[in-house]
Formats: C-alpha cells, structure tokens, sequence
C-alpha cells in the first residue's frame, strides 16, 4: 500500500515532470517473470529515480544502514524502505550476506523484478567500481536473467553529501538481458562467480561509460579516508622555501 501510495502519488509527479529523466531501453524490461537489474551506483536518488519510470514493482537490496538511521531523518528513510519492501544487507559478514541472498530468491522464485548494486556502495568520485559476485550467485541459483542498468547524470544531480538533487540532464539507460544458463549448477566455483560478475559490470561500463576502477568501492573510500591530507598553499610555500627561515631546503635527492 505504502509503495503504491508513494510512488504514484508522490514519486512519479515530482520525478517525471520536475527532472524530466531520460529513459533507454525500457524494452528489455520482461513484463512478467523474474528478473534481476544490475546497476551502477552514484547517488542516493538512484533508488528513486529508476523505479519510478518502471511500471513494475522493483523490489531492491539496500544496506543495513538504511534500516537503523536515528532521528527524523534517519526514520523516514528506514520507513520509506520499508514501506517498499527492501531486502537490508548487512556487510558485516559472510552469514549475514548469505541470509540477504537467500531473501533475495525469494523475490525471483516469485517471479518479480529484483533490484541490485553489485558494487555494494556508492561510488564517491563518479566512476565504476569493482563488482561483488552476490550478483552472480543470485543469477545462477535463481536462472534469472540481469538486465544491464546503467544511471547517467545522478551523480552530478546527488553526490554523496547533498541533501536535495539539482536540476541536470538524467538518462536512465538498460541493456540486453544477460543469459547465465550455461554456468547452471556452477554457483559454488569461485571463479564462475568472478567471471559472470565481471561480464556484468561490462555490460554496464558500456551503457554507463564510465572510468572502469579494478577494486572495490569500499576499499577505495577507506584508502581515501587513510590517505594523508593533501599540502595546503601554507605548507607547500614552506617546502618550497625550505622552513621558517626563509632558507632554500638542503633536503635534496643526492646528485648523481
């Protein structure tokens, strides 16, 4: 009811008719039956701007963070994913990953759509970030076709941080469903799972073209966050004037 509700009432007005989003490829989406849609992941209006130009329900994993957010912020969030039936993941670990997993066939074996980020977070900077292989353990214990979706202009409308989205071009782009029968009774070979998750994140680098980055979103952003800070103006004109004195700095490479 709550989804329904939001969606056409509240959702679709201010969506289709304020940001006026772009939509390509709306017929690989199946009318009926199960079907995974694979996406890249750049802002926090990714989870309204996509289902609302698909007629059917999307039923999406969402981190656990979403779920547990204090104050009013913090629970309409968690109410508003909630209300539409999303799956919390919790990363904490493997058993807790399984037991998202499993919740999420459940959603296929019902034959519905199931929504999914394979990066497992949004990317910081704009680009595409290694795949994590949930994606293809769904696909192959399920035999659900992954529709490629790749998100154009969310980034800019939302980075991480900004509050309300700006006005800017989006396009919302899906590609040719991606068929995995021939790995059928292989979901338990590691090295399946890379391969398919790795032709999944392909096929959305080519829809969404962006720069390609060969490891996960998550150690990306914790590496950046150990990284030292970066010289202001103040510490680069005392390296270049080698101290408080005034003095060129003596700590020189040696000559050759």
């Amino acid at each position: 009811m709550f989804y329904h509700f939001f969606k056409n009432v509240v959702l679709i007005p201010l969506l289709r008719w304020v940001f006026r989003p772009k939509v390509e490829g709306m017929g690989y989406l199946p009318q009926s039956g199960a079907a995974i849609i694979a996406g890249n992941h750049l802002s926090f209006s990714d989870h309204f701007m996509m289902p609302v130009m698909v007629k059917r329900r999307i039923t999406f994993l969402a981190k656990m963070e979403y779920f547990t957010g204090k104050g009013l912020k913090g629970r309409l969030i968690a109410a508003f994913f909630r209300g539409i039936g999303g799956i919390p993941v919790d990363r904490s670990g493997k058993e807790a990953a399984q037991a998202a997993v499993d919740t999420a066939l459940g959603v296929l074996e019902r034959g519905e759509l199931l929504g999914i980020y394979p990066e497992g977070t949004r990317s910081h900077d704009g680009r595409l970030y290694k795949g994590k292989v949930g994606v293809a353990a769904m696909a192959l214990k399920s035999g659900a076709p992954v529709i490629p979706c790749a998100m154009i202009g969310t980034f800019e409308a939302q980075p991480t941080g900004r509050l309300l989205p700006r006005l800017v071009p989006i396009t919302i782009r899906f590609g040719e469903p991606l068929d995995f029968s021939r790995y059928a009774g292989m979901e338990d070979h590691r090295a399946v799972l890379r391969a398919v998750t790795d032709e999944i994140m392909y096929a959305i680098l080519k829809l969404s073209e962006q720069e390609y980055v060969d490891t996960y979103a998550a150690e990306a952003k914790a590496a950046l966050r150990l990284a030292p800070p970066a010289a202001g103006p103040a510490d680069r004109d005392l390296v270049r004037h080698g101290g408080h004195g005034g003095h060129e700095s003596t700590n020189r490479p040696a000559a050759a």
